[in-house]
C-alpha cells in the first residue's frame, strides 16, 4: 500500500500523519507533501516534532516538498487535511481515477484543525490523526 498525506505546508499535520501511519503500517510506503511551496526542503515544525517524539514516534528526519501531479501515479491513495488542501489536490487531478485516491484524513468531511497558530492543537491534532490512521488499517485489511 502506497500512501501520501498532504496539508498546506507539510511541516505540521502531514508529517505527523505520515510518522504515525509509518509507526502504525511499517510494510507500507508512506510520504507526506504540501499544497503549497513555502516550506519545501524544511523539517517538520518543532511542535509536530515534538509532540510525536512523546508518543515514541521520529518525524525529525522528514523534509517538506509540494505536491505534484505525478503524485497520481506513484499512490494507491492520498488523504488530505481539509478541505482547501482537497479542493487544491483535486485540481491537479487528470482523470476521474485521480480523483478517486483523494479523500479526507477524518470522517464526515470533517477538516484537521491547522495547529499553526495555537501551541494547545498539537496534541489534539496528533490524537485525530491517530485514530484516523487506525481506521485506514483496519479498513485496508478487510
Amino acid at each position: 500500500m502506497k500512501v501520501l498525506m498532504v496539508c498546506l505546508g507539510n511541516i505540521c499535520r502531514s508529517p505527523l500523519a505520515e510518522g504515525i501511519l509509518r509507526h502504525l503500517a511499517p510494510d507500507w510506503e508512506i510520504d507526506s507533501a504540501g499544497t503549497g511551496s513555502w516550506h519545501v526542503g524544511d523539517p517538520p515544525d518543532r511542535r509536530s516534532v515534538a509532540v510525536a517524539r512523546r508518543h515514541g514516534i521520529d518525524i525529525s528526519d522528514l523534509r517538506g516538498r509540494q505536491f505534484q501531479t505525478s503524485d497520481y501515479d506513484e499512490f494507491d491513495r492520498i488523504y488530505v487535511m481539509d478541505v482547501d488542501n482537497y479542493r487544491d489536490v483535486i485540481r491537479k487531478a487528470r482523470t476521474d481515477a485521480d480523483k478517486a485516491k483523494v479523500q479526507l484524513l477524518l470522517d464526515n468531511q470533517q477538516s484537521v484543525p491547522d495547529p499553526w497558530y495555537d501551541d494547545a492543537l498539537f496534541e489534539p491534532v496528533y490524537n485525530m490523526i491517530y485514530k484516523a490512521c487506525e481506521k485506514i488499517i483496519n479498513n485496508t485489511e478487510r
